[in-house]
């Protein structure tokens, strides 16, 4: 028995003898003026190993036993390099670099020539060449993001809550650090894998918000074209370069004896988005191996942000230059409103060129995030690569945590604006804006819920929520719950059981509570008309395919007409509220079932599959089947209705987007007229997307249905090409839609109806387009019906999101 135990701990011993790294630490600074050379490279020769320092020239290497040349590099500088023998932690080994001062060639300009120009000419063709050789490779990253605001901040699953407030002139304070250890995969043409290792981040962010890999957010300066800001924008060493931008060399470097020219870029047209600052390439072979960039004015829409500024060197590795560091430095300013800074610093090192490398690596997953990575303690991270903390840095962690361990007290999360109010981490109440509404059929209304969300490790939600009507006299009460199932919680299981107030053809319209309910006090306005239901439903689905979620239930409703019960408004004592419409009343059980297609790659962030088409365009479809059957399942009434809808998203030119949806409906049997569909209208002076803006609210109907919308959103990208003064400069922008439809409501349910509708048995269309300013959250939408011309042929309207 000694003997089991003593063999394998021996062995466990050796291995981590063998696998013993040690931490190298140190500094990189100007031998003459002792100033830190931020960002200098320092690579381990003969080796696919390397680091890049931080702002203050400190850098950290993590090595394993033996003997190794340490080189620092700096564009401007003699490279120096230090022999080390690592058989224990060494600090500190630094560097002190000698400024180059070799005779370099003068530039001369003759008339009519920019000698740039055939150094960038040179070096897109290098570039063609760097990647045609790359076909895969394997890359370790380490990533740190950190924020500055000017008030301490909080963050939900998947974004980053301000506090409003602060003057100019007050400084920004580190108040977020996320760090992440991944690993990346990538395979010509276009696959890419990122697989998160390990992972922390201050206490103020949940871990699902640490997936800013290198990988998901490093920009590519050897590609034709860079993202950034839902832009593509011409990279320096695009095909079109040349054509886009202007080049002039600024100076003349040295790196050790290698020429290195520095030269300045910026579009030719500076109304035409792109980047300005320094490139930075080498003499002879002409490889780019450093970028300090910014957005110009127009890539920055509506001037949001100070300062957008990337930062990026390469190495060569197996003769092929890759990014060593990655950095991006942003400032804004919210509309004066709140200022934020935004840091992200990411180094890769421990390449592998053109590796043997299989396909099956790459799935729907572009970023995956290990479920140990959350578990790393401090061990890990004492053996893996990371870029030191800044004082600054060290002391932001310690506030942080010493601010989130305060207990929060009760009204802390307390605002009138709020319609929930926290109690504790996963549990919630209403708060003062969901106290409260108002309507023709219940009169003031009450309004109580209780909210559980994101408990048992984020798998259960529920909520339980009241409501009184003073007029009507009845308590409504609705209940819902739900729990996700698999280790990326892909599967759900739904109950819900109620007796409430429905809004009749809820699903057409987009309006919210307070907008009802502010037009009926206000104005004596009720767009809305309501119906009495009661019930319970059930469902269970989930992803059965990567693409495809699949879904089955079963639903038991009771429908009930609602009247008329309250008179009340502030103003227009004398007029009267139009009467509340009846509907077929009726029982409804009935078997539900429905897919989801959708091809667009995810994001495992730990707990939860999270979709995103980076930018690009994608297509989704989606559809159900509702079956009610009088003897097999005991409802009143026979139907099966059938329903599919899609929507594309597609990138036009520049960050111009067209949005295509698509619906269509098909009933069989006898439906009743709440079951109905109704298309999305409006009411008077606003509009929403993706509705007919010439239509009011419930105000034609079907069974059979199939509508189509295209809303083409140019942003300000038109008047900038068509150079239009005074409107290119206001940022002004510009969307077109275009609306068809058609509806029809067959005999069998035309029987039961308690009044008559208006269809389309013929398509209708309509057109229009919309003005508005990037900074402003609505535009005014001017629309036109092109055929069943009378009531709002032409209609005036703002459409915003507030509504």
């Amino acid at each position: 028995m000694v003997i089991k135990i003593f063999l394998p701990l021996l062995f466990c011993l050796s291995v981590i003898a063998n696998a013993q790294q040690f931490t190298l630490l140190g500094k990189v600074t100007d031998q003459e003026t002792k100033t830190p050379l931020s960002f200098t490279n320092v690579r381990v020769a003969g080796s696919t190993l390397g680091t890049a320092a931080n702002v203050e020239g400190e850098y950290e290497l993590k090595l394993q036993r033996g003997t190794y040349k340490l080189i620092a590099s700096y564009i401007g500088y003699y490279s120096d390099t230090i022999e080390v023998k690592l058989t224990q932690n060494i600090e500190p080994i630094n560097f002190t670099l000698i400024k180059t001062q070799i005779d370099l060639p003068e530039v001369v300009v003759r008339p009519g020539e920019n000698p740039a120009l055939e150094i960038i000419r040179k070096a897109i063709a290098k570039k063609k060449e760097r990647n045609e050789k790359l076909n895969q490779y394997e890359v370790d990253a380490y990533t740190k993001g950190i924020i500055r605001t000017t008030k301490d901040i909080s963050a939900g699953r998947s974004s980053v809550n301000l506090t409003l407030g602060g003057s100019d002139t007050t400084e920004l304070k580190i108040t977020g650090i996320l760090e992440n250890h991944s690993k990346g995969y990538y395979k010509k043409p276009n696959q890419y894998k990122e697989i998160i290792l390990a992972r922390k981040q201050s206490a103020n962010f949940p871990p699902t918000i640490n997936i800013l890999t290198g990988g998901r957010l490093i920009q590519n300066f050897y590609s034709d074209e860079v993202n950034f800001l839902g832009r593509d924008l011409p990279a320096p060493l695009a095909d079109n370069a040349l054509n886009y931008y202007y080049f002039y060399i600024e100076k003349t470097l040295a790196l050790n004896t290698n020429i290195v020219y520095q030269i300045y870029m910026s579009p030719d047209n500076s109304n035409d988005p792109g980047f300005e600052g320094s490139i930075f390439i080498t003499d002879s072979t002409f490889d780019l191996i450093k970028v300090d960039l910014r957005l110009n004015r127009a890539a920055n829409t509506g001037g949001i942000f100070d300062t957008v500024n990337v930062f990026q060197q390469f190495d060569s590795y197996n003769d092929i230059y890759m990014p060593v560091d990655y950095r991006l430095f942003v400032k804004a300013n919210l509309l004066g409103l709140a200022r934020i800074g935004f840091e992200l610093n990411t180094i890769l090192f421990d390449y592998k060129i053109n590796p043997e490398m299989s396909s099956e690596r790459f799935d729907k997953a572009i970023i995956t995030v290990l479920t140990e990575a959350d578990k790393r303690d401090s061990t890990y991270w004492t053996v893996t690569q990371t870029i030191p903390s800044t004082v600054e840095e060290l002391e932001a962690y310690q506030r942080i945590d010493s601010l989130e361990s305060i207990p929060r007290k009760f009204l802390d999360d307390f605002s009138v604006l709020s319609t929930r109010l926290r109690l504790i981490d996963n549990l919630s109440i209403s708060a003062p804006l969901g106290l409260y509404h108002f309507n023709r059929v219940e009169g003031h209304a009450l309004d109580f819920g209780f909210f559980l969300e994101d408990a048992l490790e984020q798998r259960l939600n529920s909520q339980l929520k009241f409501a009184y009507g003073f007029s009507d006299k009845k308590l409504k009460k609705d209940f819902s719950a739900s729990y996700l199932l698999g280790d990326y919680r892909t599967y759900s299981l739904k109950f819900n059981a109620y007796d409430r107030v429905n809004v009749l053809f809820g699903e057409s319209e987009n309006y919210n509570e307070i907008t009802a309910t502010l037009l009926a006090l206000i104005a004596k306005e009720e767009f809305r008309d309501y119906y009495y239901s009661n019930g319970w439903d059930v469902k269970f689905g989930g992803e059965v395919f990567p693409v495809l979620n699949l879904e089955l239930g079963f639903m038991n409703r009771t429908d009930n007409s609602a009247i008329n019960n309250s008179d009340f408004s502030f103003f227009y004592k004398n007029r009267e509220y139009r009467q509340n419409p009846p509907i077929y009343e009726t029982k409804v059980n009935a078997l539900t079932a429905g897919f989801r297609l959708d091809f667009r790659n995810y994001i495992e962030d730990g707990y939860f599959r999270r979709r995103t088409s980076l930018g690009r365009s994608y297509i989704l479809f989606s559809g159900d089947v509702t079956y009610s059957n009088k003897d097999l399942l005991s409802s009143n009434l026979d139907f099966t209705t059938y329903r599919l809808s899609s929507r594309a998203f597609v990138r036009t030119f520049r960050s111009a987007v067209l949005n295509v949806r698509a619906f269509g409906m098909y009933n069989d049997g006898t439906l009743p007229y709440q079951y109905l569909y109704a298309l999305p209208g409006n009411i008077n002076l606003l509009s929403s997307d993706y509705s007919f803006r010439t239509l009011n609210v419930n105000g034609i109907f079907g069974e059979k249905v199939f509508t189509l919308n295209f809303e083409h959103n140019f942003r300000d990208e038109l008047f900038k090409m068509l150079r239009i003064p005074v409107l290119k400069d206001i940022e002004l922008t510009l969307s077109t839609f275009l609306n068809m439809a058609v509806t029809e409501v067959r005999e069998r349910s035309l029987q039961i109806l308690p009044q008559s509708v208006k269809t389309f048995p013929h398509p209708f269309y309509e057109i229009g387009f919309g003005i508005g300013q990037v900074l402003l959250p609505l535009k005014i939408e001017f629309a036109w019906k092109l055929n069943y011309r009378g009531e709002n042929n032409f209609r005036v309207g703002i459409n915003s999101f507030m509504f």
